[in-house]
Formats: C-alpha cells, structure tokens, sequence
C-alpha cells in the first residue's frame, strides 16, 4: 500500500509539470491534438499508478514521449501555416450576414440545435440578432452581433474616454498585498489611514480590499459569528 501510495504522488508531481508546460489553456480550449495527448497521458499515468507490477520508469517515458510529440507539434503549428491548417483545421463561418450556411455546418456535422445551445452561452437567443458566427478551431463559437444588437461604446456615445485599468485586490483575507498597493500609487501609511477611516482598523479584520480603475476602494470586513457583514466605499482621489 505505501508503495502505491508513494508512486501515485510521483506520478502526480511528474504529470502536474507535464501538463503546466504544455501550456494554461483549459480544457475546452485545445486544439484537437493538445486534447488528444491530455487524454493519453492520462490514461498512461493510470497504470503504474495503479498496477505495481509495472515499473514506474515505463509510465515516465511514455508520458515525457508524448510531451515531446505535443511540444513538436506546437512548434511546427507555429512556424508553418499550412501544418497549421492541417493540424488544427480553418475556422468555420456557420452564420453570415445573417444567413445560416447550412451548407457548412453540414461539413462540420454542427446541428442548429449545437449552434443555438453556443449562442445562448453567449447570451444570444434568437438566429436574428447574429450578423456573424464563427466556429472556432477548439470548438468555440465566436459571434457578432448586427449593429442594432451590439452594445453601446464610450465612443459611439461621445462620452469622455478613460483608461481601463484592472481592480487590484489590495487586502485579501487579512493580508495586506504590498506589490498592489505600490501599484494602486498609494503608500501603507495613507492606505492604514483610509480603511481606519472607513470603520477598518485592522486589516486582519478585511476580507478584502479591492480598488478598480475609477478609482473606487471597496473594503468588505471578515464574517463574524451572529455579526452582520461590514463593507465600506471609498473614493480615492488622484487614481
């Protein structure tokens, strides 16, 4: 038993580096022959780990060849356009101008019903409102919208434009993250100062601490027993 035990956790560090370098698309988001190799490997990892008989070494190898394989590929889907396109295929336009090109998805064996399930992930509910549907290589679908569907911009509202800039969690679960904060321009000292005058005078009180692009500090206090949750706005000016 120990030694299963021990051979189950080198197989797990061993395939957790395989697959961290192979690349951090999800599941849904391989090409065919990235998913092919994931699945390969691991079904190869489900033998020695569970079969002593067969040594650990042979599970390694085969598992490192396969990495290998994916590896060249890769490369040779990058340098070359056309191994590219034989490798992971051409994207495939199932709606254009509005019109569903049934000749198309008939190639791709892609039913109305799997096209109207994706465009519903995208929020979309009628065939109507689709100007463009793209059938992605990984199996996604990508879609524009006709105009009158599309949401509005900053700039087609004429409305003063600002730079988008991500929130940056600033205190997550009582810890104070110094690299955010030297980000968001502030320093420790006027940032104490800040919370404590938001009701926060300790951070390990702080569930979180989150400062986004307007520059807006949301501060939201730990949960305490038979205590209602805290949580505070502040604007910071300058940001």
């Amino acid at each position: 038993m120990l030694t299963l035990f021990i051979r189950s956790i080198i197989i797990y560090i061993f395939m957790f580096a395989v697959i961290r370098l192979m690349g951090k698309r999800q599941l849904s988001d391989m090409q065919p022959f990235d998913l092919v190799v994931t699945l390969l490997i691991a079904n190869l990892a489900s033998v020695p780990t569970s079969d002593p008989s067969v040594p650990l070494v042979y599970g390694v190898v085969t598992i490192l060849g396969l990495f290998i394989m994916q590896r060249l590929v890769a490369f040779i889907s990058l340098k070359s356009e056309k191994m590219r396109k034989l490798i992971c295929g051409d994207p495939l336009v199932v709606i254009s101008k509005g019109l569903v090109r049934e000749d198309v998805m008939k190639a791709a064996n892609y039913t109305l019903n799997d096209l109207a399930e994706q465009l519903r992930d995208k929020d979309v509910f009628s065939f109507s409102n689709v100007e463009y549907a793209i059938l992605e290589t990984n199996g996604s679908l990508s879609v524009l919208l006709k105009s009158q569907y599309q949401t509005p911009t900053m700039e087609s509202l004429n409305l003063p434009l600002e730079k988008a800039r991500p929130a940056l969690l600033i205190v997550t679960d009582g810890k104070l993250h110094r690299d955010a904060l030297q980000r968001s321009g502030l320093d420790e000292i006027g940032f104490n100062r800040i919370i404590a005058g938001m009701g926060f005078p300790n951070i390990k009180e702080i569930l979180f601490a989150s400062l986004d692009g307007s520059g807006l500090l949301h501060v939201q206090a730990k949960l305490k027993r038979n205590k209602k949750t805290e949580f505070a706005f502040y604007k910071v000016e300058g940001y």
